[in-house]
């Protein structure tokens, strides 16, 4: 057993820098070396594998076993369900398919920043209410590319959308895993989550225009960006509020998509984007049958009942029965102890890795797109062809996303992220707003909400009591917060490059993405700010 200390050099200055190395290491050589993703990965790897070993002690089989397990969770579920959304594109790009569906949403909208309301924000926040895990980010910078948008903007625009639904995204999983860790009641950790993302749900779409055309774009379609926002939040805190974090996304951006497509039909803006001669038409007409449109349409709603279907607790534990593997991960699992004040008594740290074959979200995709396929015409040889030629396609991908989440778990075991954790714990009357920037920075190291929340959760319930602050206030603001790291986590950022077909431009992608994410993260943490200390806001924080 080895227990985890987060002051090695017994200077919290020191250690901190220590801590944060591998961080900074990664982020550079992708934002301004141009290193490949890969590499980097592999560059922030060895480095988060040198200061968790020299620096903090780690046992060297333990911090490589850590390392392991964090590559086998990169590639099953996050690489599995990247593999089998652009196995789906491709199936439907060489039938010609995704151009008959690209033409029917232009059959809407032909301007670019309806579009992306429409593709970005609402399609992207209904899987990631299904789906989670990279699944909106994969598939709407697909459907961007598709419809003419430049591959920075495609990824970056995906990576900005796909925020306010997070903390509800996989069916409420981040809000459960939360809820786990603290003990804090699941339905008071959905309402106040509930109080502080319908906010952002308003602002994100319009920032998202504005980070698309600028604010003068942004205003000519103002009426849209409110239907679409607020027929979100609106939804978002009633469900949030009054029944729970499960349906919370799917319910809300099935509204909002259908408020807008309505709204469409009925209101245009005053200008066009990209600007048309008057002798254009503004909706083109295109020679495709209502019944093609449909079968263009069939593969994506195969996608959404099946993803939907795969997150349902039951349908999940019912394939967890005949599938599951359990595996205690060898050298790791009970061999790291995390001791005070992240915890109030020590206790060891499980590594079981779920080897869910089945039960995975991605193979939920992957059988979308075989019964896809199949309806769209191919052979079975045929099917295998084209996912041995996606295979070959993401081979670098696959292994930058095994890297990153090999440099997260080691600074997870290694307690390299407790120590930064910790840092910003020192903050006293400012907590608020810097622990919300813990959980944005838990996500912007682990990838995802999920994880933030349970690295950080108990951390944000013991240092909130302590300051006396409402510990539901600050463990909803570590999901809260968490959501604007999603769009820079490396993860995302290989998934949005590899949608996009922009491989070896991630640092273009981060750098495009992390002042909005920095900026919005601020701006939660504002909120997070006057809902523990300013009245009527600390209405909304009981």
């Amino acid at each position: 057993m080895w227990s985890q200390h987060y002051d090695p050099f017994g200077n919290p200055v020191l250690s901190t820098i220590a801590a944060a190395l591998p961080v900074v290491v990664l982020l550079a050589a992708l934002a301004f070396f141009h290193i490949k993703a890969h590499i980097a990965a592999l560059l922030g790897l060895a480095c988060a594998l040198a200061v968790a070993i020299v620096v903090f002690s780690m046992p060297v089989t333990t911090a490589f076993s850590a390392a392991l397990y964090g590559a086998a969770n990169g590639l099953l579920p996050i690489g599995w369900i990247i593999l089998n959304v652009i196995f789906l594109y491709q199936l439907t790009e060489r039938k010609g398919y995704f151009r008959v569906l690209r033409e029917s949403i232009t059959g809407i909208t032909t301007d670019r920043r309806l579009q992306l309301l429409l593709v970005a924000f609402c399609f992207g926040a209904f899987f990631e209410g299904a789906g989670g895990f990279g699944t909106p980010v994969a598939v709407t910078g697909a459907m961007l590319i598709g419809l003419g948008f430049q591959p920075l903007a495609a990824s970056g625009l995906s990576l900005i959308a796909n925020t306010a639904p997070v903390a509800f995204g996989a069916l409420g999983a981040p809000l459960i895993a939360l809820a786990s860790v603290t003990g804090l009641d699941l339905l008071h950790l959905s309402g106040m989550v509930g109080r502080q993302l319908p906010f952002f749900s308003v602002l994100v779409p319009a920032w998202l225009i504005c980070a698309f055309c600028g604010f003068r774009g942004a205003t000519a379609i103002w009426p849209a960006i409110l239907v679409a926002g607020l027929t979100f939040a609106i939804p978002q805190y009633l469900i949030s509020n009054f029944h729970g974090p499960w349906l919370v996304d799917i319910g809300a951006a099935i509204c909002s998509m259908l408020c807008l497509t309505l709204f469409l039909r009925v209101w245009k803006p005053k200008d066009k984007w990209p600007a048309t001669t008057a002798a254009e038409p503004e909706v083109p007409t295109h020679a495709n049958s209502r019944g093609e449109v449909f079968r263009a349409w069939m593969p994506w709603l195969i996608l959404s009942v099946l993803v939907v279907l795969w997150g349902v607790p039951q349908w999940k534990k019912s394939l967890d029965e005949v599938s599951l593997v359990k595996i205690e991960w060898p050298g790791l699992h009970l061999k790291v102890q995390k001791i005070p004040p992240v915890v109030a008594e020590a206790k060891p740290e499980a590594a079981i890795y779920n080897l869910n074959w089945l039960s995975a979200t991605g193979s939920g995709i992957f059988i979308a797109a075989v019964l896809a396929g199949l309806v769209m015409g191919y052979k079975l040889k045929a099917l295998a062809a084209v996912y041995w030629d996606t295979l070959k396609l993401l081979r670098y991908s696959l292994a930058t996303i095994a890297a990153m989440l090999a440099l997260g778990y080691t600074t997870r075991y290694s307690g390299l992220d407790t120590t930064l954790g910790l840092a910003f714990a020192h903050t006293g009357p400012l907590y608020p707003f810097f622990g919300t920037l813990l959980g944005w920075l838990g996500v912007a190291l682990t990838g995802s909400d999920t994880a933030s929340n349970v690295l950080f959760g108990g951390l944000q319930k013991t240092t909130s009591e302590q300051l006396g602050l409402n510990p539901i206030l600050m463990a909803s603001a570590n999901s809260s917060g968490g959501v604007m790291g999603k769009m820079i986590d490396a993860q995302s950022i290989v998934v949005a490059s590899t949608a996009t077909k922009w491989y070896g431009h991630e640092g273009e992608i981060l750098r495009y993405v992390f002042f909005h994410s920095l900026a919005l993260a601020a701006l939660v943490g504002l909120l997070v700010t006057l809902q523990a200390y300013v009245y009527p806001f600390t209405l909304l924080a009981p």
